[in-house]
């Protein structure tokens, strides 16, 4: 059995490197994690319905003899795994200093781990409709801040191209990036502000918020956009 998995607390990056490297593999099996931001969950509940995802909850329990890690380079447990099972990263960060010496891996700093998969479904000459099309254009706009953060590479300004051309609609993407702050987000997200420090490096600046909140909550991950969005720090740390 091949399984593809992302991290828990899963955006649309995650997400849409999860249906990317299903679309390479029809025989694998894409696990959505029990954790999804708020966002990504909505367009899945409107959109998701052809898309090849399976619940973590109805995964087979059947031996894994291979395991392919999206946007991540930290294994999940999961029934099955053992150590012979083969294990393939892809991924846009910069190599853990643990990383397994026996994986293999795809790793280049691009913007966006669905950048480096939309490059692999051309060079394999995979059509995308509309909804798939969409949903990694999400992936890349969100984790690129819709192409204006530093790190966005002329590489992820091509793969959004080719997705345009096969039909990914920007009004469904402005309705998923730009959703409002749940209440809970918002307090958390002023007492962030109200806590936050700034520390110069050598000329590089690094944003440290902290904060407290008694309930859970999700996608603490849009405020550390909201946060890189207003500060435009070398380095953001947000403590909760």
């Amino acid at each position: 059995m091949h399984l593809i998995l992302t991290h828990e607390q899963a955006d649309f990056d995650a997400v849409a490197s999860l249906l990317a490297a299903r679309l390479l593999d029809p025989e694998a099996l894409a696990v959505l994690p029990r954790r999804i931001n708020r966002n990504v969950r909505a367009f899945l509940t409107l959109y998701g319905d052809g898309l090849p995802f399976i619940e973590f909850d109805d995964l087979p329990r059947r031996r894994i003899n291979r395991l392919t890690l999206v946007d991540t380079q930290s294994p999940v447990s999961v029934k099955g795994y053992r150590r012979r099972t083969q294990v393939h990263v892809i991924d846009h960060h910069p190599f853990d200093q643990g990383f397994d010496p026996s994986w293999t891996s795809h790793i280049e700093e691009v913007g966006a781990t669905t950048t480096l998969l939309v490059e692999t479904l051309e060079e394999a000459g995979i059509e995308l409709d509309l909804v798939a099309a969409t949903m990694l254009l999400l992936g890349i706009y969100e984790d690129t801040g819709s192409l204006s953060y530093p790190g966005t590479t002329p590489r992820d300004i091509r793969a959004c191209a080719r997705l345009l051309d096969c039909g990914a609609s920007l009004a469904i993407t402005a309705d998923f990036l730009n959703q409002p702050l749940s209440s809970e987000q918002r307090q958390l997200y002023n007492r962030l502000l109200e806590a936050v420090e700034i520390y110069e490096f050598k000329g590089l600046s690094v944003v440290v918020a902290c904060g407290s909140i008694e309930d859970m909550v999700d996608e603490i991950s849009t405020l550390a956009h909201k946060l890189r969005d207003l500060f435009d720090p070398d380095g953001l740390f947000v403590l909760v």
